[in-house]
């Protein structure tokens, strides 16, 4: 999920980890079980060139900051009972390298990239800008 925005944090346990003090992207990602390294590469170049920025400008056009923090929680199945069930999210062993994998990637590029703490409770605040919060895929 990426959302655009005019400012950001994540902060662990009080401990701020990172700030975007200026318009960006902050970017949810969740890692499914049958996610790739080369999958998290292809959707890192793709929010990278996305035209959502004031202007219909990328990151890549602005310079502008990325916040990426992972978020298992995107792959939450709701449709039976009261519990969601997390079944189709990657186990951490699997999730974390393909998150840092895609944040990697944003860096690679030129980025500048921050990141939240995998697998910790985090505070994330922000403020979207538009706003403007789409779901992205590939294919």
């Amino acid at each position: 999920m990426v959302q655009r925005v005019s400012r950001a944090s994540v902060a662990v346990a009080g401990e701020v980890l990172a700030v975007l003090d200026r318009a960006g992207l902050v970017v949810l990602v969740g890692v499914a079980r049958d996610d790739t390294a080369g999958r998290a590469a292809t959707l890192a170049r793709k929010v990278a060139d996305l035209r959502i920025l004031r202007g219909e400008r990328s990151v890549l056009d602005e310079g502008a900051p990325v916040l990426v923090v992972s978020q298992f929680t995107l792959y939450g199945d709701t449709r039976k009972g009261r519990r969601p069930s997390w079944s189709a999210a990657a186990p951490g062993p699997v999730a974390e390298p393909l998150v840092r994998a895609f944040a990697d990637t944003l860096r690679s590029l030129g980025l500048e990239v921050a990141t939240g703490r995998f697998g910790a409770d985090m505070a994330v605040e922000l403020v979207n800008d538009g706003p403007v919060t789409l779901v992205l895929e590939d294919g």
